[in-house]
């Protein structure tokens, strides 16, 4: 007898983003709170606090924007921990 196991991908959905000390926050429909330094992403470690807080959510909460950085980050980017920079 063989079994097959066939994995699923899931598509991460944030319902909100907020920014405090220059950590992003982010929560997740399925009730997970996942935060992420700024520093991590090249134009976001540049960025003034008060640019870090401009950042929305786009794609119906499947990415962050920052429309003044002209930067795009994908939630499931993050929560599968693809950063640009190391710790």
């Amino acid at each position: 007898m063989s079994s097959t196991i066939t994995k699923i991908k899931t598509e991460n959905i944030a319902i909100n983003v907020s920014v405090k000390k220059r950590m992003i926050y982010l929560e997740l429909t399925d009730g997970r709170i996942i935060g992420f330094p700024a520093d991590r992403f090249k134009l976001l470690k540049r960025a003034t606090d008060e640019q870090l807080n401009e950042v929305k959510l786009e794609l119906n909460g499947a990415a962050l924007r920052w429309e003044n950085l002209d930067e795009d980050i994908t939630v499931n980017g993050i929560v599968e921990g693809r950063f640009q920079l190391p710790l």
